[in-house]
């Protein structure tokens, strides 16, 4: 039986403190009842003595110190779940708000999740198909993999974001089942429409679930909502063995939430005034993503940060790159050059790329022409650095044609429109046609018979 209690002996932000609990648990779901009818939920996140701290998701408004009843509901916080839940729109906490009613749940899972046994991992082979070249030549998308986007203030991060939902497959050859699970968190309302909109227009939504937390929901709702995501895609994953792909936008907005609850709590601040937990709260998140041994599903994430200031040292892009697997990095240089998508190639990685494409992947050749362009991009760096100091017309013939190759590589490489999907077949055939630009003996990271079979100079 649950108890129901009279009053609150504090109220600070989306925060409020109940005296003289019993039997009271960290992270139990709680009940309010205001005397205009409202109804709030809540859940603890911190007990001292009698006394439990809680979080409200819908903020404190119209609740009062005398006349606010509290209920402890004895369990966590959970979303019902079932196939249902694809094609379908929530909001930060879970609730559909697509106007298509409730869905009929199968199951009811704790949306922090199980802890994955390290030893019931089994290792991230195989791509994902993004249909965008610098991905899928340069970063390849490996399953089970979190490779996160580092991006800033008005770079396309959102519209990337679509083009790879609405884009994203396991490859041409591949009949196991696939979904996406997109997360925005603080977005603005036309920015969600964007997504919404687009979606629908491209015929993705059928296999995409949305969870849409706005910039004018509570702060609260913001901590949720990845977790939410998290746990609708872990049980299509290793319940219904499909391959989910999750992205999740704005990191950044989570983690000023996080701040921003952990002030009113009157923590002790850490580096730029996020709390000392950000790291291990970051790594729950990420640390989701992965394959289950015996299970035919995975997780893949793609989080996608916005850097405050461009600052890729800011605890948040620092903290993230410890804990994923490399990181795609969108650069203003490029953006301001019409270059979309504008991805610098030379800072992003994909740490788990080199176990997931080649032979029986993708093709023989794809390690060695992604290692080959790397190497020629950096030479253009070189070239561009030289040629402001002496001029372009005083480089030697091959620095020149260094120049020549990085704006085709700019242009044709990295750059492609918003609804242009290339296979992977068609993104290295890409590659070596910008090869053929530069002289045979220059392409010394390349196995000499995949070099004989590939190469041919370029008609340019």
């Amino acid at each position: 039986m649950s108890i129901e209690y009279l009053g609150l002996s504090e109220i600070n932000g989306p925060l409020v403190v109940l005296e003289g609990v019993k039997n009271a648990s960290f992270e139990e779901i709680v009940e309010f009842s205001m005397d205009d009818g409202t109804k709030k939920i809540g859940r603890i996140v911190e007990i001292y003595e009698d006394k439990a701290v809680i979080q409200v998701f819908e903020g404190t408004d119209n609740m009062s110190l005398s006349n606010t009843h509290t209920r402890l509901t004895g369990r966590p916080m959970e979303i019902g779940l079932s196939e249902e839940i694809l094609g379908r729109t929530f909001n930060g906490i879970g609730q559909p708000i697509d106007g298509l009613g409730d869905i009929t749940a199968e199951v009811h899972l704790n949306i922090n999740g199980l802890p994955l046994n390290p030893v019931t991992r089994e290792y991230p082979r195989n791509y994902i198909n993004t249909g965008i070249s610098a991905i899928d030549g340069l970063t390849t998308l490996i399953r089970g993999q979190k490779l996160p986007i580092f991006s800033g203030n008005g770079l396309p991060h959102d519209k990337l974001a679509a083009q790879i939902v609405q884009q994203a497959s396991l490859g041409a050859d591949s009949d196991e089942k696939f979904a996406i699970v997109f997360a925005a968190m603080g977005v603005k309302y036309d920015v969600a429409e964007f997504f919404r909109r687009t979606f629908e227009e491209s015929g993705a939504s059928d296999h995409v679930v949305m969870f849409l937390n706005l910039a004018n929901d509570p702060v609260v709702e913001r901590l949720l909502t990845p977790k939410l995501a998290l746990t609708a895609a872990e049980y299509l994953a290793f319940e219904k063995e499909m391959h989910i792909l999750v992205i999740l936008t704005d990191i950044t907005s989570f983690c000023e939430a996080m701040r921003e609850v952990s002030s009113s709590k009157g923590e002790i601040p850490s580096r730029k005034g996020y709390p000392g937990y950000l790291y291990s709260e970051l790594a729950t998140l990420y640390e989701r993503a992965g394959i289950v041994h015996g299970k035919n599903g995975s997780v893949t994430q793609i989080p996608i940060l916005t850097m405050p200031n461009d600052d890729i040292t800011h605890p948040i892009p620092d903290l993230t790159g410890y804990i994923t697997e490399g990181q795609i990095v969108l650069d203003r240089q490029l953006h301001g050059q019409a270059v979309y998508p504008p991805i610098n190639v030379l800072p992003s990685l994909s740490r788990l790329m080199k176990d997931g494409i080649g032979e029986g992947f993708t093709r023989e050749d794809h390690q060695d022409v992604a290692n080959q362009l790397f190497s020629c991009y950096a030479k253009v760096g070189d070239a561009r650095a030289l040629a402001s100091v002496i001029g372009e017309d005083e480089l030697s013939p091959l620095d020149k044609r260094y120049l020549e190759f990085g704006k085709a590589f700019e242009e044709e490489f990295i750059g492609q429109t918003e609804t242009e999907n290339r296979s992977i077949l068609e993104t290295l055939d890409r590659g070596w046609e910008l090869l053929g630009m530069l002289p045979k003996e220059e392409l010394d990271r390349i196995d000499t018979k995949i070099l004989d079979k590939y190469y041919h100079v370029s008609q340019r």
